[in-house]
């Protein structure tokens, strides 16, 4: 049901960010359904993207939206009627222990190597590129992959630990580029048959393992993109069981998203359609996992660069839409680009951060050069 004196409340707020309503920007909304009022203010984040995808309203630019929206922090203004089930599971339960890791694989990972194939690169590489000197996704990837083996001093016969190796592009790369043997583990059963199909002839051995698994050594290890899904109440462990793989002379480079404050729970909407039970960490929350176990020799930050790879990743996906509209539905083409073009805007407010850190066992012998 619509009560009209809502619209004013909702206006209102969009215009301390300069959003209009039926306006002529490309950032306005345009509202086809009233109930999309109070959809907003009962549900905030979550009621948003709902409505959005019910085609309660439209907009032409998404993440222009966002970008305005998240830096006037709309997000704190509205206080939706709480939800406390999904805080009190990510306070009280490990929604990522063992069992629960693999639930993303399936829902997110899992859903069609066809999507991910025509949005990604070339490489199949789903984490932010590095665009400092690139004019394209595909150089921005390949930038990124070769900085993060420059930042761990990769040399030929390395043994490589990949924790959430994807679709193995990262593994290949260590391989051919720099001589390293990789082992890649991944919660996706997709991702494990399209890497070993990838890597087949090289010395790398992808496998649908969680990293709590592994008992081996490795002279190095990284993450990229991973470490979202690991929950607050497993960083620690998750530090640990790094540290325990690792020879002592190792270094471990790890590259994740991240918020500004540290909170306990995910983004409503994000956690429910895209990533289940997956959690940003602060630099807090990942300073005090490591606290103890490692020597932090680099802390490299690089967010707005996943704005420039989100938008690229969303023109590849709204170009192939005709060859995979078959398979997904419009319900599904108005989530992605919802997801896709959000993500962009937050990234361009500074809302959410990207960082790659190298840590090492007990700190590395004279001074560590850190590539840019």
């Amino acid at each position: 049901m619509h009560s009209p004196q809502l619209q004013p409340k909702v206006q209102e707020l969009l215009e301390l960010a300069q959003v209009g309503i039926n306006g002529s920007n490309p950032w306005d909304i345009r509202v086809h359904d009233p109930r999309f009022y109070a959809r907003v203010l009962a549900e905030g984040s979550l009621g948003l993207g709902e409505s959005y995808m019910d085609r309660l309203w439209d907009c032409d630019s998404l993440d222009q939206l966002f970008y305005r929206i998240l830096s006037a922090r709309l997000d704190s203004q509205v206080n939706p009627k709480k939800d406390w089930i999904p805080l009190l599971k990510a306070r009280v339960l490990n929604m990522q222990n063992p069992v629960r890791a693999y639930t993303v694989g399936r829902h997110h990972y899992d859903i069609g190597n066809d999507l991910y194939e025509r949005m990604l690169d070339s490489r199949m590489i789903y984490s932010c590129g590095y665009w400092k000197e690139a004019r394209d996704l595909e150089e921005a990837q390949e930038a990124k992959l070769d900085l993060v083996c420059r930042k761990l001093g990769l040399e030929p016969g390395m043994r490589v630990l990949d924790i959430g190796c994807g679709w193995g592009g990262t593994a290949k790369f260590a391989a051919k580029r720099y001589g390293a043997e990789v082992v890649g583990v991944t919660v996706s059963q997709e991702q494990v048959k399209y890497g070993q199909e990838l890597c087949r002839g090289l010395p790398v051995d992808i496998r649908y393992q969680d990293y709590r698994a592994l008992n081996e050594k490795f002279d190095r290890i990284l993450s990229l993109g991973m470490f979202e899904h690991v929950g607050l109440k497993n960083y620690r462990n998750f530090m640990t069981r790094v540290r325990e793989l690792l020879m002592n002379d190792g270094l471990f480079l790890l590259h994740t998203i991240g918020r500004l404050e540290s909170k306990t729970d995910c983004e409503p909407w994000i956690s429910k359609y895209i990533f289940p039970n997956s959690m940003l960490p602060s630099a807090k929350q990942i300073c005090e996992a490591f606290e103890g176990l490692f020597v932090l020799e680099d802390w490299h930050s690089f967010g707005p660069d996943y704005d420039p790879t989100l938008m690229a990743w969303h023109d590849n996906f709204t170009r192939s839409w005709e060859e995979l509209r078959n398979i997904y539905d419009e319900r599904f083409y108005r989530m992605w680009s919802y997801y896709l073009l959000s993500c962009a805007g937050s990234f361009r407010a500074r809302s959410n951060q990207l960082w790659q850190l190298v840590l090492s066992p007990h700190g590395i012998n004279g001074r560590y050069e850190a590539p840019r």
